[in-house]
């Protein structure tokens, strides 16, 4: 979250900085963690660099105008080249790889999750797309915000060390933030921030908040 709030957080201030002056510029994110699938996350999130890497490098390479394992070749390389594109760092480039693999292994298994779906009805439950497309994402964010590789792999490989002691304590009515490497303070300020930007990217997006507020009086709008 903190990624997302950086990245996009300076997109809205430029947009709305530029709709001051008269210029309406392109929509950057659009709540990105409530994609159902890595595809549509990349359809929501930083979508001027999507496009840009969809119209100068993937349509460049052949798009999906060739013979089907080429396609997957191209699309592995578009995210290849947009973790360089990042910075000069393997961490970035593991990065950009693994949403490649995660891409061209979902067109792979496409009709098959199809058929899983159709048969054990979860595909009913959309929540579940949701929470597991999050948990893909924030995998790769580990080695996007790792300073090497080794350290990356010692996170994800330790991420859940030290749980007993942890359940332990909960169960025990003693505190566990020291674990957390966070102030009591910070965690409850993300405890109530997080949930409170989810339910506003929601109510964007089902209600047209911008469109709304634009059409109140002017006393309300400001």
């Amino acid at each position: 979250f903190q990624i997302y709030c950086d990245f996009s957080g300076y997109s809205d201030m430029a947009i709305g900085a530029a709709r001051t002056m008269g210029f309406h510029l392109m929509k950057n994110f659009n709540a990105p963690y409530f994609s159902r699938s890595v595809s549509e996350f990349w359809k929501r999130w930083h979508i001027s660099l999507s496009t840009w890497f969809k119209d100068y490098l993937y349509i460049t390479l052949g798009g999906n105008r060739v013979a089907i394992p080429r396609m997957y070749l191209n699309l592995f390389i578009v995210f290849l080249v947009s973790g360089l594109w990042h910075g000069a760092n393997w961490t970035y480039i593991i990065w950009g790889a693994l949403h490649g693999t995660f891409l061209v292994v979902a067109l792979m298994s496409k009709n098959l999750r199809k058929k899983i779906n159709h048969v054990t009805g979860l595909g009913r439950f959309e929540f579940l797309s949701i929470v597991s497309t999050f948990a893909l994402v924030s995998l790769a964010w580990v080695f996007f915000r790792a300073d090497t590789v080794k350290g990356a792999v010692y996170i994800i490989t330790h991420i859940f060390s030290g749980m007993p002691s942890v359940i332990s304590d909960v169960l025990n009515h003693r505190q566990v933030f020291q674990y957390l490497g966070a102030t009591l303070f910070d965690l409850k300020l993300s405890f109530v921030l997080i949930p409170l930007l989810l339910l506003l990217e929601w109510m964007q997006i089902r209600f047209h908040l911008s469109r709304r507020v634009v059409s109140l009086p002017l006393p309300l709008r400001w």
